[in-house]
């Protein structure tokens, strides 16, 4: 099966601004999970709400002058992927004429947050609510066990997969309904869907084995290397990726690339103060370009007895 990096860079690999690189992945990648099993009732959604058919003649446009979007990205500044994510698809929305309400939160009377509404669009019979997750989690399972979506835990440990999905569908989804979000949305929501896309990370990524109930077959998927294994990884060149940069694969200028040497220098300056885990992209040329062929998250060696920890806990 053709790779998504392969898949993106074959479509895409004329378009050089990343945000615009990033928000054509948003648009053009495959979810997570698998649209029609029955788990999801009908509750996911596909990106575009426009006519597919000009959407790639958009793009291009947007690239030639990605001005109006990084005004948007500019006045909104955000060093959190959620919400840089958000900003990329509402400027989508907004500039298909698909938006009546972006981030509407419901209050009580104390004025804490009950809730909020990603996206409220117009629709044909009405608003739909829409919600968007961009997740990228690693798998790790009991082998004694039947794995599920709990399996997929966040590289901080601090949830995972199947966790952000109940919320989701049990919670958000019916937000609606409640009596004070009545008051604030600006007319009835005919339907509720939720947008999920990311990558999942595997100790081999490549194994078709690791295909929970529910996941898209084709969903992004990714490696799992502690950082003693990216030492006899067979790369020459690579970028850590900054949060920022983890949607779509990665193209750069042969200049921005560094040495596995260089890497591996990093790597260990970075490790040596902190356990968040990286993001490594592994580059190769392409007609003058270098585009990653092959991502990663780079854990610490403790990272697995941590996240066996964290499992026992949610069990107990």
């Amino acid at each position: 099966m053709e790779s998504a990096q392969a898949a993106f860079h074959r479509q895409w690999q004329h378009l050089h601004n990343p945000h615009v690189r990033a928000l054509t992945w948003m648009l053009t990648a495959p979810g997570l999970l698998d649209t029609h099993h029955v788990s999801w009732d009908g509750k996911l959604a596909g990106a575009v709400f426009s006519d597919a058919q000009v959407l790639p003649q958009w793009l291009t446009e947007l690239d030639r002058d990605p001005g109006p979007l990084l005004d948007l990205l500019q006045r909104h500044p955000s060093r959190r992927l959620g919400l840089y994510a958000e900003r990329l698809y509402e400027f989508y929305l907004t500039a298909h004429g698909l938006l009546v309400a972006h981030g509407l939160q419901v209050h009580n009377k104390g004025a804490s947050t009950i809730g909020e509404f990603d996206f409220l669009l117009q629709a044909q019979a009405g608003l739909q609510h829409l919600e968007l997750a961009t997740k990228f989690y690693l798998y790790h399972a009991d082998a004694a066990v039947v794995p599920d979506l709990y399996d997929y835990l966040g590289p901080n440990l601090a949830d995972s997969l199947g966790a952000k999905l109940h919320k989701i569908m049990g919670q958000q989804l019916g937000l609606s309904r409640h009596p004070l979000a009545q008051q604030v949305l600006p007319g009835p929501v005919q339907s509720a869907q939720a947008l999920i896309l990311g990558w999942l990370f595997y100790r081999d990524e490549q194994a078709n084995n690791h295909l929970v109930a529910g996941l898209a077959h084709n969903h992004c998927r990714g490696a799992i290397w502690t950082q003693a294994e990216v030492w006899s990884l067979d790369f020459e060149q690579a970028l850590l990726l900054d949060r920022l940069e983890w949607l779509a694969p990665a193209q750069s200028d042969k200049n921005a690339v560094q040495e596995k040497e260089s890497i591996l220098n990093s790597m260990q300056t970075y490790f040596a103060t902190s356990s968040t885990p990286l993001m490594l992209a592994l580059m190769q040329e392409n007609h003058g370009l270098m585009q990653e062929y092959r991502r990663g998250m780079v854990v610490p060696g403790d990272w697995f007895v941590q996240a066996d920890a964290v499992k026992l806990r949610r069990t107990v």
